[in-house]
């Protein structure tokens, strides 16, 4: 070759590694989203975010953080593990992180060349007399062929490698996903235990409120008989009794509906925790002393469902370059070596080889390209408006949550004062009924609202651990991802 040929072989060379390089379309960029800088149901009270000492702290690769173990109950951390490892949900999730890793392999062989091998053996007879036609064609033929074939479609504007970025992006995407539904999960499983504990204490409460009162009967009924009191008393009492056996069904059957659910979200069949659960009468886990920590710009990176709108809003960023591409021309390389003859398959007399390379443009499609190019950007608007919608949803969580916690902490404070004052009164009720002061209608009406009282103090304990465990969701639930 001589030099001039070599150096214009060379500049053509340089010039289409060139062209390999170039990548159509829009590079993603993160949209700017307007955090404010602190949450307005933050007002500075006892709720206000500040660091917990949580005992492992989400690291900084994205994995969830044990948030639950500051609650301090060893059932509730078995039941979140076992429905981490177990969980069906989490498992197809899990699957569906797999099949997308499956597709953006699938995507990166589109940038390699496509090598296919090939062969045939052909037995050609003929019935033909020897001599019967002008053609020296024999009784019997046999052809063989060997060899490979390959193809490579290049990468001139980088529809290839957009193609691997909206898989990636998906790949991501289908991961947040995954972790998403492990932050619902563990929340799911703590709300349903707390609400379990919850009702096992309303049941020990209204136990012991019934036996308290079928022994306050059989004063009744001896005072009754003394002489002391009338019939009316003895049947006011008897009512009482029955009305408060009658909420406790109500109440294990509510119980038993958490039993089950529980057995559900950790993979197991209903009845898998009735012997661990049922009637073990656990105590209500208190809440830790300080709220989670995170600000209102930290929802981009905490929140599984913020960065799953994100990779998705890159997915549909990278879908326009993969339409851009098809606007401009296409490149094919087709190569072909074979050994093709009637016997010595492989000498160099039957060698066949063919290289060809095929450039495509597009001239007119009425339109058809620059549509798809036109939809793939409304698609990115439509994604870009759901990242935007998901963060403003996951502030809106955060200021439920708080305002929630804040106000059911208030609510607790006046329902443990007013527990305290219906314990007084009845105590007074009962001393004075004995006297002869006052009527058994004033120690029946200071019975109900104690019972009332100590109800919605219950009932208010497990809202107060809840909304916490909404807080913990609304935050991202631990989870924490490089930027």
């Amino acid at each position: 070759m001589r030099p001039a040929q070599a150096s214009r072989a060379l500049c053509a060379a340089a010039g289409l590694m060139a062209l390999i390089g170039c990548t159509v379309g829009p590079d993603y960029r993160r949209p700017q989203l307007d955090a404010p800088a602190a949450y307005v149901e933050d007002t500075g009270t006892s709720t206000t975010l500040t660091p917990a000492p949580a005992p492992a702290p989400a690291p900084a690769d994205g994995r969830l953080a044990r948030w639950w173990e500051l609650f301090q109950d060893p059932t509730l951390d078995h039941l979140i593990e076992h429905a981490l490892a177990h969980n069906l949900d989490l498992e197809s999730a899990v699957s569906r992180v797999r099949e997308s890793r499956l597709k953006e392999r699938e995507a990166g062989a589109a940038g390699y060349p496509s090598v296919s091998a090939l062969g045939s053996a052909v037995d050609l007879r003929t019935n033909a007399a020897p001599g019967a036609s002008a053609l020296p064609i024999p009784s019997r033929l046999n052809l063989y062929t060997a060899g490979f074939d390959a193809s490579w479609e290049l990468d001139l504007f980088g529809a290839t490698r957009r193609t691997v970025e909206e898989a990636k992006s998906g790949t991501q995407a289908v991961l947040w996903d995954e972790r998403d539904g492990e932050v619902s999960l563990t929340a799911e499983i703590a709300n349903d235990y707390f609400s379990l504990r919850a009702l096992q204490a309303r049941i020990a409460v209204g136990g012991a409120e019934l036996a308290r009162q079928n022994d306050l009967f059989l004063l009744i009924q001896a005072r009754r008989s003394a002489g002391f009191v009338t019939r009316l008393d003895v049947n006011q009492q008897q009512t009482l009794v029955a009305t408060a056996a009658a909420q406790i069904p109500q109440l294990e059957a509510e119980a038993r509906a958490r039993i089950h659910a529980l057995g559900l979200l950790i993979g197991e069949p209903p009845e898998y925790l009735e012997s661990e659960l049922r009637g073990s009468g656990g105590a209500l886990p208190l809440p830790p002393p300080e709220l989670p920590s995170g600000l209102p710009a930290r929802l981009l990176l905490r929140r599984p469902d913020v960065r799953a709108a994100e990779s998705r809003l890159a997915a549909k960023n990278a879908q326009v370059g993969v339409k851009t591409a098809s606007l401009y021309p296409k490149v094919d390389l087709l190569g072909l070596a074979a050994f093709s003859g009637a016997s010595d398959l492989f000498s160099s007399g039957n060698l066949l080889a063919a290289a060809l390379g095929m450039i495509s443009e597009p001239l007119f499609d009425a339109g058809a390209n620059r549509a798809r190019l036109d939809q793939a950007k409304e698609e990115r608007t439509q994604a870009e408006l759901a990242y935007r919608t998901a963060f403003l949803g996951a502030l809106r969580d955060v200021e439920d949550a708080l305002a929630r916690h804040r106000y059911e902490e208030h609510r607790r404070e006046s329902l443990v004062l007013a527990v305290s004052a219906a314990q007084g009164t009845l105590g007074i009720a009962e001393d004075r009924y004995e006297t002869g002061f006052v009527t058994f209608v004033d120690v029946l009406q200071a019975q109900y609202v104690l019972l009332n009282a100590k109800d919605l103090l219950t009932q208010s304990d497990a809202l107060v651990v809840t909304d916490l465990v909404a807080i913990y969701k609304a935050l991202g639930g631990g989870w924490s991802g490089a930027d």
